[in-house]
């Protein structure tokens, strides 16, 4: 006897369900393979597998609206670029960096008192917002100036701070829930 699912069962069962398992595995992975080799779009069901268009459950209401955007979206680099950006965004050490930076230049010690963090960290935040074109730096002998690489990057924090300023906030899992009454 073995248990499966917190009860005793025999051996034959315990077999079938694995040998079960393996078929789903197997169907999962040769569906996926044919899907793009077929030229089907395909679409992700519950269990993560990836099935034909045809068998998704989810409908295109508007097709003239889908074929639209879905000619307008960017290229999947270009998505990737954006998430990358959008993931160095999303550490409150480097947005403390980049918010001091929206007042001008500063060197890594002044961002570090700024930002409440260890030269160290502040350094490494920088190293990453460089190789990702969102800072540049100024050395001047043998301090290092950091500023915002170009407007583009200025509007973006401005447009996030503004937004945070007039929505409200839904309610964080690490803060509790803050944003309601009680």
């Amino acid at each position: 006897m073995a248990l499966l699912s917190g009860r005793a069962t025999p051996r034959s069962a315990q077999t079938a369900a694995v040998q079960s398992s393996s078929v789903l595995m197997a169907n999962s992975v040769r569906l996926a393979a044919l899907a793009p080799a077929r030229g089907y779009p395909s679409c992700m069901s519950s269990r993560s597998d990836v099935v034909p268009i045809e068998d998704c459950a989810v409908r295109v209401v508007d097709r003239a609206r889908v074929d639209t955007v879905t000619g307008a979206m960017p290229a999947d680099e270009e998505i990737t670029g954006l998430a990358d950006v959008f993931g160095l965004l999303a550490d409150a050490g480097r947005l403390r960096v980049l918010v001091a930076l929206l007042e001008g230049e500063m060197c890594v010690c002044d961002l570090a008192a700024v930002a409440r963090a260890s030269e160290s960290a502040v350094s490494h935040h920088l190293r990453l917002l460089r190789a990702h074109r969102v800072v540049q730096v100024r050395r001047s002998g043998r301090m290092a100036y950091y500023r915002l690489a170009d407007a583009h990057v200025r509007l973006l924090l401005d447009v996030a701070l503004t937004h945070i300023g007039h929505a409200p906030a839904a309610s964080h899992p690490e803060l509790g829930d803050a944003n309601e009454p009680g």
